[in-house]
């Protein structure tokens, strides 16, 4: 895969939704409830980071029924793994930018 090009994306930027990216980007797909416990939010503050993720087309959620019990398993899709990556990239950009 080519280097994803430094694109500063405000839909990731905001410091949950950028965790989310990064925890989603090194799993095919998390479970709502592991997310919520590690990023320590409420039902209502995760689901409101997910809906601007998934309204950005950055996110997708599938819906199971395991144990007995509803799930929500979350993966980025392509076009927010890209987002994500240029945003990352473009942080880098910034911290590592020549003052001068």
């Amino acid at each position: 895969m080519a280097a994803e090009t430094a694109a500063f994306d405000e839909v990731v930027h905001a410091p949950q939704r950028l965790r989310i990216c990064a925890m989603l980007s090194a799993a095919q797909s998390v479970e709502f409830g592991i997310l919520q416990e590690r990023l320590e939010l409420s039902k209502s503050a995760l689901s409101k980071h997910l809906s601007h993720l998934v309204d950005a087309g950055y996110v997708t959620q599938e819906r199971a029924v395991r144990d007995g019990r509803s799930r929500v398993w979350l993966s980025l899709t392509r076009t927010g793994a890209r987002a994500y990556a240029g945003h990352v990239r473009a942080l880098q950009e910034i911290i590592t930018a020549d003052p001068g």
